[in-house]
């Protein structure tokens, strides 16, 4: 009789942990079908994409008179997220951080005039570009030594040190001294800690205008584009960034929100 029982609480112990195990799978397999499949989704689901911007570099991204954010990149950012029915929240940082913060998932995308290079595409994904930027080289009013982006071999120039900008003066033979806002470049060059910076013509042309007074010049100049980078293989955000452009651009809305920063239309290829 004791073989007995003992045999059917053996029995009844294997069954429970059957059980058990079949209940664990059915939970586990719950939780995975409840994860976003793809960026996109856990967008749409969340309700937000979360966006990298610096609000330091106008008429880009920058705070207005009364602390509000705005700029071309953040309306354009705001405009898109509209069109997919999500929030725009935006995360402020300084640049050198962001495609780092984009590989850790902490940002879902940049909007900060980000220039699509080959280097950054072999990496990244890129939206269609939104802008295309006249890249300016920008030196004091006295300075005869620098005439062209040749001349920068031996030069110390002034960028974020992650931007295309200071590869394009590496490039040259410059050795670039890190800085985090166009302000900060352009009071590096004024007292003579650097012989020059590369910068967005916008962005200059928006400090001299406030700033008339100040004795730079530009010297040379080349057009790069931008666009939104995205993780590699996130193609259903992608497009769904791409189609709201599209709209944007075919409604007007990109070249209004152009004007309204720049005073020119400088969307187009």
């Amino acid at each position: 009789m004791k073989k007995i029982i003992t045999l059917l609480m053996s029995l009844l112990l294997v069954f429970t942990l059957v059980a058990c195990s079949n209940n664990n799978n059915s939970n586990n397999e719950a939780n995975t079908n409840d994860q976003p499949a793809n960026l996109l989704d856990k967008i749409n689901a969340e309700g937000k994409m979360v966006i990298a911007t610096e609000s330091m570099w106008a008429p880009y991204t920058y705070e207005d008179e009364n602390g509000n954010l705005t700029g071309y990149d953040v309306e354009v950012a705001r405009a898109i997220c509209e069109k997919l029915g999500v929030e725009a929240e935006f995360v402020i940082g300084e640049f050198d951080g962001f495609l780092m913060g984009l590989d850790n998932g902490v940002y879902d995308t940049i909007f900060n005039c980000i220039d699509i290079t080959d280097e950054r595409k072999a990496k990244y994904d890129f939206t269609d570009p939104y802008i295309n930027t006249t890249v300016v080289l920008i030196v004091p009013e006295t300075n005869e030594d620098i005439k062209s982006f040749e001349d920068l071999a031996g030069k110390v120039t002034t960028n974020t040190v992650t931007s295309s900008y200071a590869g394009t003066a590496e490039s040259y033979g410059a050795t670039v001294t890190g800085a985090n806002t166009f302000e900060e470049t352009i009071n590096l060059v004024l007292q003579g800690r650097a012989d020059a910076t590369i910068n967005s013509k916008g962005s200059f042309d928006d400090y001299m205008a406030v700033h008339p007074e100040t004795p730079l010049k530009i010297v040379d100049s080349y057009t790069t584009y931008a666009g939104a980078p995205v993780k590699k293989g996130e193609t259903e955000l992608l497009i769904a960034m791409n189609t709201a452009l599209a709209d944007l651009k075919a409604e007007g809305k990109l070249k209004e929100l152009s004007i309204q920063f720049f005073g020119e239309d400088i969307t187009g290829e």
